[in-house]
């Protein structure tokens, strides 16, 4: 391995901060080699690119950095006598010699984009880009991650570059050919004379354990932003996938009826998308309901349910009471009229184009509270689904606070909708990812489920990658479990698996009034949850849980020929099939098993002998 050695205070440092991790040392390097080092980052430069609508500006810009261990602390100063507008702050620009192998992984801005494969060849592992579809600006010629960013070159330690907090600044990696930029982005915003703007905190590390590398990541964000906690997972029924947007008051009934007699294990019966009058008017039933929505809520609390509902706060579509009442709401374009969110992203995916509820108005913010509190204390809701919530970090727009960013903007705007939802679970989906830290007790980690094996696949990638996150960030939703079809039982247990692997939310998408029995016997054994995500190998193929009674084995093969899989054991231990029950045997040091195609096996590994203190990842041919 090309490591230079360690330098022994900052071994020392970093060994008391997380031990097993470390970084590597100061010291006489090149500019540019093959592995990151903590020197390179440190020599790296700095740039501040101005507004194109100020190119002129005589003033002097200085970026300002201090290290603290593998913590950098950046300060952007005008020590000049004229005030500038900033359009970003390159914090670091580093060279690198990292071959083109280099497998890497990051972040999106937004839920439903990731980026994977190597520095050569990045794959987009989301459905719906940051790029393509949300057309977010990024510059030609580099692969742009958000937040975070991991690297691993063959042979050599992992990497992690990640910005450990997201208050104003949104934070991005630029993948270069032969350079990585840390960038912080600045949206233009103009800084005076003698003012200093902290930025956000970034962090290196290495090590030979991604994931102990990861939670260390997750640690540190936890200062900057505590996560909600909530005592446990949830678990419940949601309406959109059975009956979408032309959801009915009979229809709710029918499953409020059942639901209790049938799926005693589900808590929270989620009413989705399709009840309102209009985007925007979320206590306004749409004509053809055939309901009272207030009242189907209080009835799930006398079926001892507790009532969940959809809203997507942050967007608004042209119809709307809201945006009648109050246009002077909304993100506004260079007019000052509402911006119509299809002129700089995507325009919303029913009943757009939408417009956005500017979370930096004053009234916005009572707006929201308001909103949330008649939802929460007068309709007894004390569960949240919050959908587009990107569209409360969009980009392009003008703010009522002249000063805010869009991140910013988002978080005020989810500030005040905490305060009204009182005690209530917080879920987010196609949120923005950094911008949502400290925000949520809950976010969706893949795209909606459904579809063919190839879909089924991608959007279990998704998930997986994201299994890290679980319960340090927020607790991860899987999106629902969809057990209706012609599918084989086999099939819908492998779904039911993939749930299973996330140890996040587990919520039926099915017409439970007319599901059978055999489909249903499948969603009562996962419950209830586990809370644990399973760890697992590069390719998702083998995945475990440490539990309290032992180790559950995740097995996968997404392949379309069946494989013969040997899997290694930490110690001697009884293996149980967790869907029939059946006793495998006792078995020590490895377990072979065949796996059809496109299959899984969920295994229960109790142990015969003491657990030793540290039991390590089973490896698998």
């Amino acid at each position: 391995m090309n490591a230079c050695p360690f330098a022994f205070i900052v071994g020392l440092f970093a060994a008391a901060l997380w031990p097993g991790l470390s970084l590597r040392a100061a010291g006489e390097a090149p500019a540019s080699q093959p592995v990151l080092t903590l020197y390179s980052l440190k020599t790296a430069e700095s740039r501040v690119v101005r507004s194109p609508a100020t190119p002129g500006t005589e003033t002097e810009l200085q970026v300002v950095r201090q290290w603290q261990g593998n913590y950098c602390k950046s300060t952007l100063i005008n020590t000049g006598s004229e005030p500038v507008n900033v359009s970003e702050v390159v914090v670091l620009s580093i060279p690198h010699a990292l071959p083109p192998s280099t497998a890497i992984w990051g972040e999106g801005f937004q839920m439903l984009s990731q980026t994977g494969g190597t520095l050569a060849d990045p794959v987009d592992i989301g459905f719906l880009t940051d790029l393509a579809h949300y057309r977010i600006p990024q510059p030609q010629g580099a692969t742009t991650i958000y937040g975070v960013l991991t690297l691993r070159p063959p042979g050599e330690l992992h990497c992690v570059l990640a910005f450990t907090s997201c208050r104003r600044f949104s934070g991005s990696f630029r993948l270069w050919p032969g350079r990585i930029d840390a960038v912080m982005d600045l949206e233009g915003l103009q800084i005076k004379p003698g003012e200093s703007w902290p930025l956000e905190e970034l962090m290196f590390a290495d090590g030979p354990d991604r994931y102990a590398l990861l939670a260390a990541l997750a640690d540190r964000i936890a200062v900057h932003h505590p996560p909600l906690r909530f005592k446990d997972v949830p678990t419940g029924w949601c309406s959109w996938y059975c009956f979408g947007e032309n959801v009915t008051a009979r229809q709710l009934e029918a499953n409020l009826e059942v639901i209790p007699k049938k799926a005693k294990g589900l808590r929270y019966f989620q009413i989705d998308d399709g009840y309102q009058a209009a985007m925007g008017d979320w206590l306004t039933v749409r004509e053809g309901f055939g309901g009272d929505l207030a009242d189907i809520c209080r009835r799930c609390k006398a079926a001892g349910l507790e009532p969940a509902i959809w809203v997507a706060p942050f967007i608004a579509e042209e119809n709307s009471r809201v945006f009648r009442e109050h246009p002077d709401w909304f993100v506004q374009d260079e007019q000052g009229k509402p911006l119509r969110s299809d002129r700089v992203t995507y325009g919303g995916w029913r009943r757009g184009p939408w417009y956005v509820l500017d979370g930096t108005h004053p009234a916005v913010g009572k707006h929201l509270e308001n909103l949330f509190r008649v939802l929460n204390l007068e309709w007894g809701c004390t569960y949240f689904k919050l959908d587009a919530n990107y569209w409360g970090a969009m980009h392009g727009g003008r703010h009522h606070d002249p000063n805010a960013t869009r991140v910013e903007a988002y978080r005020r705007g989810m500030e005040a909708i905490l305060r009204g939802a009182g005690n209530g679970f917080i879920l987010g989906c196609n949120h923005p990812m950094w911008p949502s830290l400290g925000l949520l007790h809950g976010a969706r980690c893949s795209m909606d489920v459904g579809g063919d094996f190839n879909h089924v696949r991608k959007t279990t990638r998704e998930a997986f990658a994201r299994n890290w996150e679980h319960g340090r960030f927020w607790l991860n939703d899987p999106d629902v479990l969809m057990l209706r079809g012609d599918h084989s039982l086999e099939y819908l247990r492998m779904q039911a698996a993939i749930v299973y692997a996330t140890g996040g939310l587990i919520l039926s998408g099915d017409d439970l009034a007319a599901l059978p029995d055999d489909r249903l016997a499948i969603l009562r054994k996962l419950l209830p949850p586990t809370g644990v995500a399973a760890r697992f190998d590069d390719a998702y193929t083998v995945g475990t849980i440490d539990l309290p009674a032992g180790r559950v084995l995740v097995l996968f093969n997404w392949t379309s020929e069946g494989k013969q899989r040997v899997v290694g054991l930490p110690y001697p231990c009884r293996i149980r099939d967790f869907w029939s029950d059946e006793d495998l045997g006792v078995h020590k040091n490895e377990y072979r098993l065949d796996m059809p195609p496109q299959s899984s096996r969920l295994l229960i590994c109790t142990p015969t002998v003491e657990i030793p203190p540290a039991s390590t990842q089973p490896t698998t041919k």
